[in-house]
Parts: structure tokens; sequence; C-alpha cells
């Protein structure tokens, strides 16, 4: 394994364990207005990102990207994705569906190989099609079992879906991205804030201010290494390993926020689906190993393919 393919194979399993545990944090931070929250979420990134900056000394990095329009208008889209994303997030955890954001984050690998094959121009495989139209039939069915669409799963899935391929194109590390993203929020957040507190005539405990501020590590660490990950590995690669994330939130809804499942079949179908998925990747991942190692094809156009 390369170094940098080792060293974003490390970042995206970190980003994605933290992710999968990051409903701990809000039981303890308890019962908040979902919309105040990300606005203190963005508000707290800021402060951490900044010191960080300060402390590493990458300002002039970040000046950069935010005066050079071919960087800061994708990091803009970016940034309003994953903020709509956190949104989501935060409304399952307020309405007490848990399951279903673990829903949007295991059709999430799905939604990366359909982006890929749109945007990017990659060519479906066999077991791909299957996996996707096994996945399609999964949705469906937890359709019909909610008796509405799961819009907040699809809304997370697409997000963040999109919010990667971004991040994924945009030649800049993960720290400056983040920053950059975090920056262009930052104004219309604080005028939200300032517009809350003035109606409400009185702030936070110190508690729970101080809960508050721990959103900031909480969102910003996850997403640095998202960010370094999705620099150093293939798009498909990043998705199969997303499937960590869901799966400890899922374990979560039903252990600790005591959330049931009326009807598995839709689950089982969408875990169907990932399997045929991982199946085709670990059996197309091994093939290109061997053909490496025997030396027909040369590193580098492995690295490129």
């Amino acid at each position: 394994m390369q170094q940098a393919t080792r060293e974003g194979f490390l970042y995206g399993l970190g980003a994605y364990i933290w992710w999968g545990l990051v409903p701990l944090y809000f039981i303890w931070l308890g019962r908040y207005p979902p919309y105040d929250f990300v606005a203190h979420r963005i508000v707290w990134t800021a402060v951490f990102l900044a010191l960080i900056l300060t402390v590493t000394r990458r300002w002039p990095e970040t000046i950069r990207c935010l005066t050079t329009p071919k960087l800061i208008l994708p990091l803009f889209v970016s940034a309003i994705l994953v903020a709509g994303n956190w949104l989501c997030y935060v409304l399952c955890v307020e309405n007490k569906v848990i399951v279903q954001a673990s829903l949007g984050y295991f059709i999430l690998p799905l939604v990366n190989v359909v982006l890929g094959m749109l945007v990017l121009g990659e060519r479906l495989r066999p077991l791909q099609f299957v996996a996707i139209a096994i996945a399609l039939v999964g949705v469906s069915l937890l359709t019909w079992g909610y008796g509405e669409f799961p819009w907040l799963a699809m809304a997370l899935a697409v997000s963040f879906g999109f919010y990667g391929l971004i991040r994924k194109q945009v030649p800049v590390d993960g720290l400056t991205g983040l920053s950059v993203e975090t920056i262009v929020l930052l104004p219309l957040t604080l005028i939200y804030l300032a517009f809350e507190y003035a109606a409400r005539q009185e702030i936070e405990v110190p508690m729970l201010l101080f809960k508050l501020s721990l959103s900031g590590v909480v969102t910003a660490v996850p997403l640095l290494c998202f960010g370094q990950a999705a620099r150093r590995l293939p798009f498909t690669t990043l998705g199969f390993m997303q499937y960590i994330s869901p799966s400890l939130q899922f374990l979560l809804a039903l252990w600790l926020f005591e959330e049931t499942v009326k009807d598995w079949t839709g689950y089982v179908s969408v875990w169907a689906a990932l399997a045929v998925f991982s199946l085709d990747s670990l059996l197309w991942y091994g093939g290109r190993d061997r053909v490496a190692s025997s030396g027909d094809v040369e590193p580098r156009e492995l690295a490129e393919a």
C-alpha cells in the first residue's frame, strides 16, 4: 500500500468512527433547537479552526483560497451542502429518528457510485448495477414502511455525496478547505444568532455554553480527517469505508436511543446491496493488486486508473 493511500485509509477510518459515535455527544448535550445548534456549530468550528490556522501559520493559504474564484466558488457550494447535511442530522436527533440518519449514510456509498458514473464518467461494473437495483428496492420498502418518503435519510445521503465529490475535485487540503467553508458561512450565522439572542434577551447557562463550544471540535476533527482522506483515496474506496459510520449509528440508535424497527425487510435489502457492492470492491481491488504484483502494469498506471 503506497504511503498516501495508507495515510488516506487512516484518516478515513478516524473520520467514520468519529461520525459513528457522534450521537453520544447529542445525548450529553441534551435537547436544543436544531437551527440554533447548527449556528453554534458553525461559530465554534470557526473559533477552533482559527486557533489551528494561527498555530500552524496557515492563514496565507486560506486567504489565497478566499480570493481565488476557481477555489472559493466550489467551496462555497460545498459549505452550503455540509451545513444542510448538519441540519438534517440534527433534525434526525431532535425527532428521535437516528435509525433514519443511519439509513441515509447506508445509502451514501451507492449515491457516490451514481455520482461517479454521471459526473466523473466512471463505468459501473455488473455487480454495482445489481447493488443499486437492490438498494432501490430497499428504499422503496422503507418508504412504504414509513408511510412517507424518508426525506431526511435521502437528504443526508445526497448532500454529503455531492460534498465529497466537490472536496475531491478542489485542489486544497482538508484544513484549508474546511476553514474556507466555515468562513463563508460565518457572517449569516452571526446575524442569525444576533437576532435570536436579541429576541430571547438571555444567553445559555455556562455549562450548556461549554457543551455547545465543543461542537466545534466534534465538527472539525472528522471533517479535517475526511478532507485529507478524500484527497488520498479513490472515490469508490472512500465510499466503501463509509459503511463504518452508519453501522455504529444504527447500533447506538437501537441500544441507547431505544428506537425500534417495525419492518426489517427494507434494511435487509439495503444491507444486501451494500454486501454486493463490498464484494465487487474486494474482487476489483484484489484483481488490481494481483496485476500489479505480476508486473504487467506499472504502479503509476494503477494509481491513475
